[in-house]
């Protein structure tokens, strides 16, 4: 008889990375340097779409939809650039989580405690979010770049090195939290439960588990995720803040979350997949191989968007309590 491990079928996110893995070696094989931009421009723009998605994943297996993301992200990238600006990066990071945190406090109140419908709380966030970064945004602020921090040896490695081994620390963070949300959702106590309260709240509250303080962990926890997605926007990506920045990006999360099927690894290639999409289009259009406004390379996630929502919504099964209010 065969091991377990072999009979066992490999996860859809495994096959999936090594194909993207395998057609990044044969790209770079074929056209150098320019696929070498081409996946280095896809990690870094997927790295704050896949920890808002985390965000979107941890909200919804608890049962809680959040359509909020924007808006905390928003939240984020303000105060994770002015609080930089004012006090050193670190406080920056620091304030974009707690007050992503909060913003996921509002939500678990407004969905737990008043059992207000959750769109309408998400959309709230947005709003205000929208308003009080709009307001109080002031102009002339600059701030220092993170460090660059890589790892022995494997930064060396041809293609793959410079691209995951030697990056900023917000990026090595968002890889350590989408492999352990993939680790100890399906392989721990609290991640049995927190699908437990997604999928059967009832039951789970017949057998002891505290629904109501499992939704607010979760929730608050998701949002510090979605804070210092924002974060890494304005402090680590694009070294500035300005109105209205995240662009979507929050509702992009929500869209991978489906194509992810609730699942963080699977969340990340999804989120890798678009990032290669719009690092593809932008390097023809560099290379003047198309002529398309840099309007319409801007259009095109939000384009992948409806497509996978047409194609996967339909075919995936969201947690079966996600959207209502428990008891």
């Amino acid at each position: 008889m065969r091991p377990a491990w072999v009979r066992r079928r490999p996860p859809p996110a495994l096959g999936v990375a090594a194909a993207l893995l395998v057609a990044a070696f044969l790209a770079y094989a074929i056209w150098g340097f320019r696929a070498a931009a081409v996946a280095g421009f896809a990690v870094r723009s997927c790295t704050p779409l896949a920890l808002a998605a985390m965000c979107g994943i941890l909200c919804e297996r608890t049962g809680v939809i959040n359509i909020g993301i924007e808006g905390q992200m928003l939240l984020g990238a303000f105060a994770g650039f002015f609080g930089a600006a004012a006090f050193g990066v670190v406080f920056g990071v620091l304030a974009a989580a707690i007050i992503g945190a909060l913003g996921g406090a509002f939500l678990a109140v407004c969905a737990v405690s008043w059992r207000v419908d959750q769109i309408i709380a998400g959309a709230v966030i947005n709003i205000v979010a929208m308003g009080f970064t709009t307001f109080f945004y002031r102009p002339g602020f600059v701030i220092g770049s993170l460090p660059t921090w890589q790892i022995p040896l494997l930064a060396d490695l041809p293609l793959l090195g410079p691209i995951f081994f030697r990056a900023q620390p917000l990026a090595f963070l968002t890889f350590a939290v989408v492999i352990g949300l993939q680790v100890t959702l399906f392989r721990t106590t609290w991640g049995l439960r927190t699908t437990a309260v997604g999928e059967h709240p009832g039951a789970a509250d017949t057998v002891g588990v505290n629904v109501a303080r499992y939704r607010y962990g979760n929730v608050m926890l998701g949002g510090a995720l979605a804070g210092l997605a924002g974060a890494m926007l304005s402090v680590e990506i694009t070294g500035s803040f300005d109105r209205a920045m995240t662009a979507g990006r929050g509702f992009l999360a929500l869209a991978i979350v489906i194509m992810g099927r609730w699942r963080p690894m699977l969340a990340w290639t999804a989120a890798l997949l678009f990032g290669l999409l719009s690092g593809l289009v932008n390097q023809l259009n560099f290379d003047q191989v198309i002529d398309v406004p840099p309007q319409f390379v801007a259009m095109v996630p939000y384009g992948t968007t409806i497509v996978v929502l047409a194609v996967f919504s339909t075919r995936v099964r969201p947690p079966a309590a996600a959207g209502r209010p428990y008891p």
